[in-house]
């Protein structure tokens, strides 16, 4: 894990991965301002290539969650786009993907275990969406909470530990083979990094959809 001490922030080391971060945010919401600056019936190319990238989003969280979809958009997208980028910033020379620092994935995955229970609380209420961890029966309670927490753990881990060895794989192969092999390199980085982005942001959508739907699934007696 690398995470290069670059300055302090009070009591905080803000180190490269979070100043990647940061950078990230920041062209994220560049892009989606310039995007909808000018809305247009007749889109132009940005417009046309953006509005393609919202539907293709909408259609997997409908797929999903159909009745919750506008609720949990702005969460997933936001999510999806940011670990597309974020994964795939290790192919500019100088830059490495933040989420090659177990830091970072253990942020993301605390994110979406607040979430989850955000979601579930807010659309069914405290109570409601507490029962659900007493189904099918009381005795599985520490079951389902240990599985909340392994199941994060389980997301921290797993996108560190691929994009990880995606970087050390790729700089392994370039010390052997030097640059004669570049391109099909540089296409499993960018295979492996979207499909890393697709499987996680796909995770937090189902947990954050068995959330919302925790009560229909598990009805009151």
């Amino acid at each position: 894990m690398e995470n290069e001490f670059t300055f302090a922030l009070g009591p905080v080391d803000i180190g490269t991965s979070i100043i990647t971060t940061w950078g990230i945010m920041l062209v994220i919401t560049v892009i989606a301002w310039l995007s909808t600056r000018h809305l247009d019936m007749l889109p132009g190319k940005l417009q046309t290539t953006v509005e393609g990238i919202v539907v293709a989003i909408d259609e997997a969280i409908a797929a999903v969650a159909p009745e919750h979809g506008r609720q949990i958009m702005p969460f997933i997208a936001s999510l999806w786009l940011f670990l597309i980028i974020a994964n795939l910033v290790g192919l500019i020379p100088g830059l490495h993907s933040p989420t090659r620092d177990l830091s970072v994935t253990s942020a993301l995955a605390i994110l979406v275990f607040l979430s989850v229970h955000w979601f579930g609380i807010k659309t069914q209420g405290l109570k409601n969406y507490l029962r659900h961890y007493l189904s099918p029966s009381p005795i599985l309670l520490p079951f389902h909470i240990i599985s909340e927490f392994t199941r994060t753990l389980a997301l921290a881990i797993r996108l560190f530990g691929n994009m990880m060895s995606l970087e050390m794989a790729a700089v392994l192969i370039l010390l052997v083979a030097g640059f004669l092999a570049p391109i099909p390199i540089l296409m499993l980085h960018i295979i492996e990094a979207l499909v890393q982005a697709y499987i996680f942001g796909m995770l937090a959508l189902i947990y954050v959809a068995g959330a919302i739907q925790s009560q229909q699934l598990n009805p009151p007696e």
